[in-house]
């Protein structure tokens, strides 16, 4: 493989376009062709997009022999198509998450894979986050000695579109399945066994459509410790973002990012920052390392950090979350062969 690596993106909404703005630049990528079903209306954002081809059938990007890595930026129920004739074509890939709504077609796709012998990576950007990052580290050197609970909150400053809840797979499935990835990352421990409480309190047609929009979740890990993720579709003040390990020898927390640290005190009170207010902003950073580590690792033929199994598990935590918040009851999450 050369020091640069062409690259094919199939998607241009909201996370493709952010893919491409990041990787115009990385010196090392070139970036050539991007696939939309909508490419008609695309073509003033086009011609600053830094992609050299522009296009409505993601079949053009995947055979092209010249691309060595495809980005698949869809809606979930397409994944599976385009990840087995990509992994086909013997293309490298990057999925945004979650692989599939379906343990059957995941599984199908995750053999097309193997059976390529290419690389894939999910997109679970948190983990490329400095703090969360450094979290796991200490949990991992034990500095905090060992995990007894660890603590998730994860909000969004506002609720989706009724249309995107109905073909979202859900909250768990949509939302949570980043919070499921970082509790498997950060313990360093599988899931077991999960228990969800779970009400809609935002607002009542998101249980029209069979979903809830708030969710108390109880994790039990292998390892023994024990989680809490709890959930919302809208926290007010902003994108709410907070994770604490606490373990027999102390405990690592990480607070929201804000646009300052700067506190203001008056007779008035004391004031400081919101939350930054949305993921784009928040997880940035991580998303541009995300990429950049994606890209080493087809040059360099390295390991990739966050893998298609890791994609697989999180996607099992959320079919088991579902189906405790049906029955009430606790729900076993199925391991890894």
């Amino acid at each position: 493989m050369s020091k640069k690596i062409t690259v094919g993106v199939v998607g241009a909404g909201r996370i493709g376009k952010l893919h491409m703005n990041n990787m115009k630049n990385m010196p090392q990528v070139r970036l050539k062709t991007v696939s939309d079903i909508f490419a008609d209306d695309l073509k003033d954002w086009f011609a600053e997009s830094g992609a050299e081809k522009l296009t409505r059938d993601y079949r053009e990007l995947v055979n092209d022999p010249g691309i060595d890595a495809v980005f698949i930026c869809t809606s979930t129920d397409t994944h599976m198509q385009i990840i087995r004739e990509a992994a086909g074509a013997g293309k490298h890939i990057f999925c945004e998450k979650p692989i599939s709504f379906s343990e059957e077609e995941t599984l199908k796709a995750y053999e097309a894979v193997q059976k390529a012998g290419v690389k894939f990576q999910v997109g679970f950007n948190r983990r490329y986050d400095r703090n969360f990052h450094k979290v796991k580290q200490l949990v991992e050197k034990k500095v905090i000695g060992d995990l007894h609970v660890l603590k998730i909150t994860s909000r969004d400053p506002n609720p989706p579109s009724l249309d995107y809840v109905s073909r979202s797979g859900g909250i768990f499935m949509d939302m949570t399945i980043h919070d499921f990835d970082m509790a498997r990352y950060i313990s360093g421990s599988e899931v077991e066994e999960v228990h969800v409480q779970g009400a809609t309190l935002i607002n009542p047609k998101i249980a029209e459509l069979g979903d809830v929009d708030t969710a108390i979740i109880t994790l039990k890990f292998a390892n023994g410790a024990m989680g809490v993720i709890d959930n919302s579709r809208q926290a007010v003040y902003g994108y709410d973002q907070r994770l604490e390990a606490f373990g027999s020898k102390g405990s690592a927390q990480v607070n929201n990012e804000t646009e300052s640290r700067v506190d203001l005190l008056s007779e008035d009170g004391v004031k400081g920052d919101n939350p930054l207010y949305f993921f784009l902003e928040r997880y940035n950073d991580a998303f541009i390392q995300e990429v950049k580590e994606f890209v080493e690792a087809v040059m360099n033929n390295q390991e990739i950090r966050t893998t298609f199994k890791d994609g697989i598990m999180a996607q099992r935590i959320a079919m088991a979350a579902r189906e405790s918040l049906e029955s009430g009851q606790p729900a076993k999450v199925k391991g890894l062969e």
